[in-house]
């Protein structure tokens, strides 16, 4: 569920080594001292967890002692920080080449207190090479990318979340329902936060459609729409929601983040919050189910509900339902009818949900992180 009303784009992305460069953006430089060795890499077509494999079976180190700020896409070139112990320097030196055999060079290396993780990063800059563009959809692709540069994008989850045959969530689910089990509590983890991730996406959907309706259809039309109907939204609310300028409306109740980073809050006074949200210093949250929510209320929580599952032993959180792109640069050589992409996005958004924005319709590579 897209937010723009474009026709398709035409165009061809095969994600590879020279057409897809991914470049995380640290949050914070090591400090040079510490017992933990902080490794800027350039991997190819490698996943992370082949990148954390390959580490530990050639520097002898448990995997669960490597540190990472983010998963990469396999299908690239990546380049991000990974952490060891600081007494593998040495095993670190002598294995260099090793590593190059597998397609894995190390740029630079610095020490630090803690190890590496999850989270510990500020953003990632992507180059995006687009194929068989004609000179008509090159003039499509720029419109949108300004549309976009001002409006933003919804932070669906991509489609590498849910694994090569998009079913990781049903495994997840099973988990959840002691009905599957793993060894290694590492991919059963993995599995279950996949599980999460697709209730998030459905609950995203849901609010983008609402969105559409209400941007769309008078309040007279809204009333009889059986999806909204079902809200119980009466006509004050639905006027006021149809006065919201921006696409993505906020719900009384509503959980937002202050943007790009900071505190979780519940939206009491829509309209100074529709402001905030407009200017990019607030996005609204989505939920990622789990105990010790921090919960939405009033309509927002309603909408919400059929996307909470209590089985989730582990703590919920919350993810910006709503995103902006910075820096984004394009060139168009229409020789080669080729459209070179530049843009960065915060921490955990997808740069091929960036892309289904821009062509309007689900992308037909395989894709896997």
């Amino acid at each position: 569920m897209y937010h723009l009303t474009h026709a398709p784009i035409s165009f061809v992305f095969s994600p590879s080594a020279r057409d897809f460069v991914v470049r995380e953006n640290a949050l914070y430089e090591p400090s040079g001292k510490g017992e933990h060795l902080y490794i800027f890499v350039r991997k190819k077509n490698l996943s992370t967890f082949e990148l954390v494999n390959i580490f530990s079976k050639i520097l002898g180190i448990k995997a669960q002692n490597i540190g990472y700020a983010g998963l990469k896409d396999k299908h690239a070139t990546t380049y991000q920080f990974l952490s060891i112990p600081r007494n593998k320097e040495r095993a670190l030196s002598e294995n260099l080449a090793r590593l190059e055999e597998q397609n894995i060079k190390i740029l630079s290396t610095n020490t630090h207190e803690n190890k590496l993780r999850i989270g510990h990063l500020k953003s990632n800059t992507f180059f995006m090479r687009l194929k068989k563009v004609t000179p008509l959809h090159a003039q499509k692709l720029c419109n949108v990318l300004s549309t976009l540069t001002k409006e933003g994008i919804p932070n669906y989850f991509g489609a590498q979340r849910f694994g090569k045959n998009g079913d990781n969530h049903k495994e997840g689910e099973q988990i959840l329902e002691n009905l599957l089990h793993f060894r290694n509590k590492k991919i059963e983890k993995f599995l279950r936060s996949s599980f999460q991730s697709y209730l998030f996406n459905l609950w995203l959907q849901k609010r983008v459609r609402l969105s559409k309706y209400i941007e769309s259809f008078s309040v007279k039309e809204l009333l009889e729409i059986e999806e909204l109907r079902a809200l119980e939204l009466g006509k004050n609310e639905l006027d006021s929601l149809k006065a919201q300028t921006q696409f993505f409306k906020l719900f009384s109740g509503d959980v937002a983040m202050h943007y790009p980073h900071g505190k979780v809050f519940v939206c009491e006074d829509l309209e100074a919050e529709c402001k905030r949200f407009s200017n990019r210093l607030i996005s609204p949250a989505g939920v990622l189910s789990g105990k010790k929510l921090f919960e939405s209320k009033g309509m927002a929580h309603k909408i919400e509900e059929p996307f909470l599952d209590s089985r989730f032993s582990e703590s919920g959180s919350r993810r910006y339902a709503w995103v902006w792109a910075e820096g984004i640069e394009f060139n168009y050589k229409q020789e080669e009818a080729q459209f070179d992409l530049h843009f960065t996005l915060p921490k955990g958004s997808y740069a091929t949900i960036f892309l289904e924005a821009v062509k309007n319709e689900k992308l037909d590579s395989h894709l896997e992180a």
